[in-house]
């Protein structure tokens, strides 16, 4: 959703300047994790748009929830809340995270294999996948079987389908014409 990111985008650089001038993007991710995990739960979003629950009140039952934060934590929720933002916490958390891969030399990848990948095949698939980006690659790992067989990888905006029923479509398409 290009809008949300729009919205989250200068959220996120903030917190990342901040947190890369302290030293502190292992941390500050985490923090952004558990924030975006608190917005994301239902009985949350019920009471975001609630009338009659102060932006102080949300931000300290966001602090109950996540546990402990550091100071900057709370005024980026007070600033979040103030401004009817808190529901673009995970997007933030999101950016966040590739701008501080991104710094790190490193990319996600999100594998979707057909079958739960070996230990070994799984290294040799992020080794390969190293050298084409040439970066650090960091695998998020699913199995979804209606992909019959193979993989399907996407780094950023990039996708390798190497599944069997991308081909089968393929060669569907190539058949009907």
């Amino acid at each position: 959703m290009a809008e949300l990111s729009t919205i989250a985008r200068p959220y996120a650089e903030a917190v990342f300047a901040l947190a890369d001038k302290a030293n502190a993007l292992g941390p500050w991710s985490e923090t952004l994790d558990r924030l975006a995990a608190v917005s994301r739960a239902p009985e949350m979003s019920n009471l975001l748009g609630k009338p009659g629950v102060s932006d102080a009140q949300v931000v300290e039952l966001f602090a109950a929830v996540a546990g402990e934060m550091p100071r900057e934590a709370r005024q980026l929720l007070a600033v979040l809340a103030e401004n009817k933002r808190l529901t673009v916490l995970p997007e933030v958390a999101s950016l966040f995270d590739a701008l501080k891969a991104e710094r790190e030399g490193a990319v996600e990848a999100q594998i979707a294999s057909a079958f739960p990948l070996e230990g070994g095949e799984l290294a040799a698939l992020v080794s390969d996948l190293a050298r084409r980006f040439k970066r650090k690659v960091r695998p998020q790992v699913s199995v979804d079987p209606e992909l019959i067989g193979g993989a399907r990888i996407q780094v950023g905006d990039q996708v390798i389908d190497g599944s069997v029923r991308s081909k089968l479509e393929a060669m569907r398409i190539g058949l009907t014409g």
